[in-house]
């Protein structure tokens, strides 16, 4: 009989990312992108939020080399981070962290562990409120999803659908595989790659309008789009492409599909222009962009590499 899920996550909170550029991405992050600072740690850490009720959206963490650090999940109640730590360990996994109170910035009740490609996952509940923060600014609600590079995708799917119980929405042929754990179409998407690495990750704007004037802020900073801005087939939300100080991909996008869960039916999308891009707008992603997001081989926050440590 098979394994229940582990969990029952509601959202994808936060992602992490590793930078030996950290002033310079964390400059960008807040006063180019529009988060806001919530808290930083001696030039080795800052936590940003957007407009939404998550207590931070991006850390980022100083450290050797470019790489993700952790992607995070919510879930309900702590209850469910320890019974998810009881099927992970039901399955042979054992969390490097937890289940218990998080010592970290944003507190919460969690635990992390790794999937099969290094990654560091972590499911957490009762993390620290924030005060509400006006959205009519053309600046992010909060992360929407993380695109993941994969040496195997099939593997990958498996991983996540059955052990963390994310649902595929759509195929982008056999190159990509959408997932989501709520209504919105995918939280998480992976791409068949010659290794894992991380694709980009995507920032939520509020509306279309929201989105264009986030463009245009932007290009009074003097930044201009790689690829966008356009409308994907798959997921039909809005994309235009850009990289941090780090060389890491961030997206704005805005009105992904919400999925109605006992209506949708997967498709697979054929990987040609009119499909890429709806709008027909943006044009063919630039050999610069898709070099960053291919990105290098990444071992994993765990590995020897580990965050430099900053002196006093």
């Amino acid at each position: 009989m098979p394994q229940p899920p582990v969990a029952r996550l509601r959202a994808l909170r936060s992602v992490e990312l590793l930078t030996p550029s950290f002033t310079e991405a964390a400059d960008f992050y807040q006063e180019v992108w529009g988060l806001e600072t919530v808290e930083s740690e001696r030039g080795a850490a800052a936590w940003l939020r957007g407009t939404g009720a998550e207590h931070h959206a991006l850390q980022l963490t100083r450290a050797d080399r470019t790489g993700l650090g952790r992607i995070s999940f919510a879930v309900a109640t702590p209850g469910e981070v320890d019974e998810a730590a009881r099927r992970l360990i039901a399955r042979g996994i054992t969390p490097v962290t937890g289940p218990g109170p998080l010592d970290q910035v944003g507190g919460g009740y969690g635990l992390r562990f790794t999937d099969p490609e290094h990654r560091l996952i972590e499911i957490s509940a009762e993390v620290h409120a924030v005060p509400p923060r006006g959205q009519d600014g053309a600046v992010p609600v909060g992360v929407t999803h993380a695109v993941l590079n994969t040496a195997d995708i099939d593997a990958s799917v498996a991983f996540y659908r059955d052990v963390l119980g994310l649902r595929v929405s759509d195929w982008s042929e056999h190159q990509m595989a959408f997932l989501r754990c709520n209504a919105d179409h995918h939280c998480i998407a992976f791409n068949q790659a010659q290794w894992a690495s991380l694709n980009h990750v995507a920032y939520e704007m509020s509306s279309v309008d929201h989105f264009m004037r986030g463009l245009g802020r932007l290009r009074h900073h003097g930044i201009t789009p790689q690829w966008g801005p356009g409308r994907h087939g798959p997921g039909n939300n809005t994309f235009s492409y850009f990289t941090d100080p780090s060389g890491l991909v961030c997206e704005y996008t805005s009105e992904v599909a919400q999925i109605v869960e006992d209506a949708w039916i997967a498709k697979v999308w054929r990987r040609v222009p009119e499909l890429s891009d709806l709008w027909g707008t943006a044009g063919p992603p630039s050999k610069e962009i898709r070099c960053h997001m291919a990105g290098s081989p990444d071992p994993g926050p765990l590995s020897p590499a580990r965050p430099l440590e900053v002196q006093a």
